[in-house]
């Protein structure tokens, strides 16, 4: 076994010439690997005890090392060659940094040698060749990987001669990188260094992008492979919601570009809805791709329409002047192309709009920074300013006999230029210090560094404005670094969450960002830094307590265990400040379980305030609130200012009026800002969104309800109810009196009153899920209603464990809505079984007999007659039953069964429940299919949860559409989808609602209700001296109420019943037949006014031929 050479060599001191001679020949001259790489270790540290980085270059190592590293005789001085790279890669840039600038840019650098060295015959060689590239990219730092390792390799991969295998090494260097930088849950320093690597890269994609996707056409199919992956990679850097469901479809069109690709990417493009602010990377992705689009000779002109509107759609968020003139000059002269040139009409229109965007995106002054843009630090800035440093400090540097320290100087002055524009100034000193040591005689890197970095925040302050100082008189409660996730997905990443005592915080951010995660967790003290519950006591107010039903409303909270020590008279006192009257009579002897939605949360409110919290965590507090008690809540938490509150909510007033901060969702950080919600869109202009109800963002589609039987006229009833008056189990008095209501197709009814005054009652009772006990709720047989409740949560809180298409799957599987069949008027009682057993004679000579079931149903004059099947008869004994005879015999729950299953099947005839199918459903609603198949309803947010019941309530294609609070949860993009699908929605809409700019650009028509009495407001919908039921209107009669008109008026509109007494008569008007000359002249009139439309101007619509004319 061959001996280690040791030389021993005191610090500091000049190693001889011959010494590194000596070391050299044995490296590479010795058959003994592990003796070659023993010396290359020893040689490594000899020179960094001695003359550091200037020995590199003084003993001419690196000709010796080229030279060896490219004998293509000799298989063993390439292996000695890979150790001496290996050895040095490994120990110099951890110990002198600054070598990192002649391994990687002196002269070419040395990181090309290690790379044409995984193409080595020889396994050894390629072993090697492969250790020294990962222990050089070990040691590198972010800024250093931008400035060093990501020109090298781009210079590498230019080359047209390199070997295959060392190109593939090259392209995994770069998805290494890109895998580096993404998200993780590393310690805050790991974090924050992704960060810088993560938006440095990012900024280089309108390079790394067309380098990695020729790769990706390479004949070598390992290049090409290895060059996808790397592009799947590069993508993760985008950070972009709107584009990611895109990138495998766009990934594939760069690997296989053709016309149908290409069109295809332009056409999910074209679908997607941008939201987020578009950067760099984004662009970097796009821009080629439309590029192409716009100037191919052979697109079409529907994918060139498509085309424009993806790119104006695109610069519209593009709020940076700079990143617009690096990349829009590509696409305006095509889009100017398609302005100019383009058949169609349509098109060259969109194309003028698309370059007036580009034109504003990009500035009116090319050549200088408009006003919206501030100007970046450039690599000549951070030189000026560094060798001002030096001079300011009298510092001496070392004479530059190899020509690197002005190499060095660039390379320094490109990493701190990234830590600049990043404004990550704390990273400075670190970017700097450690590789002047290396440069500088005389004078404290320290100290340099510390001017270089005090230079630039005095920089940053005057670019962005001083950091605003915090007032001495402020009390810090919380200060908690931290990262927050939710099963698979990552939340929040090291971020800070800093309370002031009495500051009010606004929480913001889309729906399923986390918010309400993260008001759960502080409220179970499980977030990392909170203070304990001993040091900080929270309160979690949210709107489903999941309260016992059936006790008072003092009685419950007396029983809680954090509040039993208070007492029942300071309890009754608390509950009295929020409006819960105190004796026998008064609101605190209610039950729980008859309280609206309103006092529920006021309730909760009061819970809050006798457990003394210092911090109030508001879920969505003026869900459910009337007007009156929103304005309660309001000052209640004004005038508290020894309480901390942190509060979601989708009001945008209520936000305005309380709020002092804005806590902000960004890149999975929190942001805060100053100010209530005003102030904070007027920093952020793309939040503009909090205060306007529009549908770009997000969209909602409902489908079409289908036919109704008998039901020609949308302003024919299709439910109503007469006289209603209905008393919960327990209470003393009725929450609905004597109310009549009728609602049609036509139907946009909005029902509005007070806390407590009986909407969601009369939404119950019209429904089925409660029936009156006084008064008749009638609706049509086939009528389908898509209901949602004012607690949404509801109908899934015994689904949490299922996926949403699990639980549509679940709900529709036999071809019934089963919460329909769950519903209190159809859960057979011990009367209704009683019923069943009941003997019935026809007289018809075969005696009495007993109903077991019905089976089939058809038309029978103006009414239905059902096939009944006896009991323990032959089905040739089934007997047709009129309706209005089973009503008389008492089966009207048997009857409603068989028509709400024929509904249902009428809804369902075209729609197929499969996964693929139901994942398109939930897409409509807003929600993502990858959520939708794949996540639990438990883990959702409130938003997706109502995204999720919307779902489930529009899959049978409902005619009537009945939403109590629907705005509850949604986040203001959803709102303003619903809000569009509301309106083109064919169907009749009636729905509870406080949100009044929600309520009043839908509802025409509104019922006022007020202690259980229901009064009629604004226009109505149907046009009740219309209506055609039972033929009891008249020619010359008239059934219009005027402006408020009680709901006890009997008029036409206004009667009927569900269970029992008389029915809706849906009949057709008999047409008269027509005669032959009636009908000739028909077609003469159809004729004349044909060639009356062919004369008009282009574009006016062809009046229509209907078969009604006489």
């Amino acid at each position: 076994m061959a001996s280690k050479i040791e030389i021993t060599v005191p610090s500091g001191a000049t190693l001889s010439q011959n010494d590194v001679s000596s070391l050299m020949h044995t490296i590479l001259n010795t058959q003994d690997a592990q003796q070659s790489l023993d010396t290359s270790y020893a040689l490594t540290d000899l020179i960094l005890r001695s003359e550091g980085v200037n020995g590199l270059l003084e003993y001419d190592i690196f000709e010796q090392t080229k030279k060896a590293a490219t004998d293509k005789k000799n298989g063993s001085k390439r292996e000695s060659a890979m150790f001496i790279l290996g050895a040095m890669f490994e120990r110099f840039p951890r110990d002198q940094p600054l070598s990192e600038v002649v391994f990687l840019l002196h002269n070419g650098g040395l990181l090309h040698l290690a790379l044409d060295g995984l193409a080595d015959k020889g396994p050894s060689v390629r072993e090697s060749a492969q250790y020294a590239v990962d222990a050089l990219f070990s040691n590198l730092r972010p800024e250093a990987m931008i400035a060093g390792l990501l020109p090298a390799l781009q210079k590498y991969l230019s080359k047209s001669t390199g070997k295959w295998q060392g190109t593939v090494g090259a392209y995994a260097l770069i998805e290494k990188m890109a895998d580096k930088a993404k998200i993780g849950t590393g310690s805050r320093e790991e974090e924050a260094a992704k960060d810088v690597l993560r938006e440095s890269m990012g900024r280089t994609l309108k390079d790394l992008i067309p380098l990695v996707e020729g790769g990706m056409h390479d004949l070598k199919a390992e290049v090409a492979k290895q060059a996808t992956r790397t592009m799947t990679s590069l993508t993760t850097l985008l950070q972009n919601d709107d584009v990611a469901p895109r990138i495998p479809l766009l990934i594939d069109t760069m690997k296989n570009p053709s016309v149908q690709t290409l069109q295809k990417a332009i056409h999910a493009l074209s679908q997607t809805t941008f939201i987020a602010v578009v950067t760099s990377p984004v662009l970097a992705l796009l821009t080629p791709l439309l590029e192409r689009s716009l100037n191919t000779p052979s697109t079409s002109q529907e994918v060139l329409r498509q085309t424009v509107v993806v790119v104006e759609n695109l610069t519209k968020l593009v709020h940076d002047p700079l990143e617009a003139r690096t990349f829009l000059p590509k696409l305006k002269p095509g889009v100017q192309k398609v302005k100019d040139l383009a058949s169609l009409p349509e098109v060259r229109e969109l194309a003028t709009r698309a370059v007036n965007v580009v034109n504003k995106a990009m500035g009116d002054d090319r050549d200088g920074v408009t006003n919206s843009q501030i100007a970046r630090t450039t690599s000549d800035d951070v030189v000026n300013v560094v060798r001002g440093q030096i001079s300011k400090q009298s510092a001496v540097i070392l004479q530059d006999r190899h020509g690197v320290d002005s190499e060095a100087l660039r390379y320094i002055s490109e990493m701190i230029r990234e830590d600049v524009n990043l404004r990550a100034h704390e990273r400075i000193p670190s970017s700097l210090a450690p590789y002047l040591k290396s440069v500088l005689k005389t004078g404290s890197p320290s100290s340099i560094a510390e001017g270089v970095q005090m230079h630039f925040i005095e920089e940053d302050s005057r670019k962005y404005g001083a950091p605003v100082k915090e007032d001495s008189s402020e009390v810090e409660i919380v200060n908690a670094n931290f990262s927050l996730g939710y099963g698979g997905m990552l939340l929040l990443s090291h971020t800070n969450l800093r309370l002031l005592k009495g500051h009010r915080y606004g929480l913001c951010g889309r729906n399923g960002a986390g918010k309400s995660t993260l008001m759960r967790s502080i409220s179970e003290y499980k977030l990392e830094g909170f203070p304990t519950k001993e040091e900080l006591k929270t309160c979690f107010v949210e709107h489903n307590q999941g309260e016992d039903a059936e006790i008072s409303i003092l009685e419950f909270v007396s029983k809680d265990p954090e509040l039993a020590s208070q007492g029942r008279e300071r309890i009754s006192q608390v509950l009295s400040e929020v409006g819960f009257t105190a004796g026998p009579e008064g609101r605190q002897s209610h039950r729980v379980g008859s309280l609206s939605g309103g006092w529920k949360m006021k309730l909760a409110l009061a819970r809050a305030m006798l457990m003394g919290a210092d911090v109030l965590l508001l879920d969505e507090p003026t869900n459910h609130l009337d007007v009156g008690n929103v304005k309660w809540l309001q000052e209640y938490l004004k005038k508290h200012t020894e309480i901390t509150s942190l509060i979601v909510s989708h009001d945008s007033g209520f936000l305005d009026e309380v709020c002092t901060d804005i806590y902000h969702y960004e890149q999975k950080k929190l942001v805060c800002y100053k100010g209530n919600l005003a102030a904070f869109v007027k920093v952020k202009p793309e939040a503009r969104s909090y205060y306007t109800l529009s549908d770009a963002n997000v969209q909602f589609k409902f489908p079409p309800p289908g036919i109704l039987t008998g039901i020609k006229s949308k302003t024919r009833s299709i439910l109503r109810m007469t006289n209603g008056t209905y008393t919960y189990p327990g209470a003393s008095k009725p929450s609905l009196i004597d109310a009549s209501v009728s609602l049609t197709l036509s139907s946009r009814t909005a029902i509005i009153g007070g806390n407590g005054a009986g909407k969601s009652t009369l939404i119950k009772v019209l429904t089925g899920e409660v029936v009156p006990q006084i008064g008749r709720v009638e609706k049509h047989p086939n009528l389908r209603i898509g209901y949602i409740k004012q607690h949404a949560l509801e109908h899934v809180e015994m689904h949490m464990e299922k996926t949403p298409n699990q639980y549509l799957q679940w709900r529709y599987a036999n071809g019934d809505d089963r919460e329909v069949l769950m519903k209190q008027t159809r859960v057979l009682t011990d009367e209704d079984r009683e019923q069943m057993d009941k003997w019935i004679d026809l007289g018809e000579g075969m005696g009495s007999r007993q109903v077991e079931n019905l089976i089939g149903r058809q038309k029978h004059k103006k009414d239905f007659q059902y096939e009944v099947k006896w009991r323990n008869m032959l089905p040739k004994n089934n007997s047709q039953v009129s309706r209005e005879t089973l009503l008389k015999w008492g089966f009207q729950k048997l009857v409603q069964e068989f028509d709400d299953h024929e509904a249902s099947r009428e809804g369902l005839g075209y729609r197929i429940l499969e996964p693929k199918i139901i994942s398109k459903h939930f897409e409509d609603v807003g929600l993502d299919p990858e959520i939708a198949n794949h996540n639990e309803i438990s883990g959702l947010s409130g938003g997706q949860k109502v995204k999720v019941v919307l779902a489930g309530a529009m899959w049978n294609n409902p005619h009537l559409l009945v939403l109590d609070e629907p705005t509850n949860f949604l986040d203001r993009d959803s709102i303003g989808g619903l809000h569009a699908a509301i309106r083109d929605y064919q169907g009749g809409v009636v729905m509870i609602s406080h949100n009044e700019e929600f309520v009043q650009k839908l509802c025409p028509e509104q019922l006022y209700v007020s202690d259980g009495r229901v009064t009629h407001r604004g226009h109505l919908a149907a046009a009740l001296d219309h209506l055609d039921i039972d033929g009891s209107s008249k020619p010359g009669s008239s059934n219009v109420s005027s402006s408020a008109v009680s709901s006890a008026s009997a008029s036409a509109v206004n009667s009927g019943a569900e269970d029992a007494g008389g029915e809706l008569k849906f009949k057709a008007k008999k047409k008269k037949k027509m005669t032959r000359a009636q009908m000739k002249e028909r077609e003469v009139r159809r004729r004349l006014r044909h060639i009356e439309w062919l004369n008009s101007p282009k574009g006016t619509p062809h009046p229509p031929d209907t078969d009604d004319e006489a």
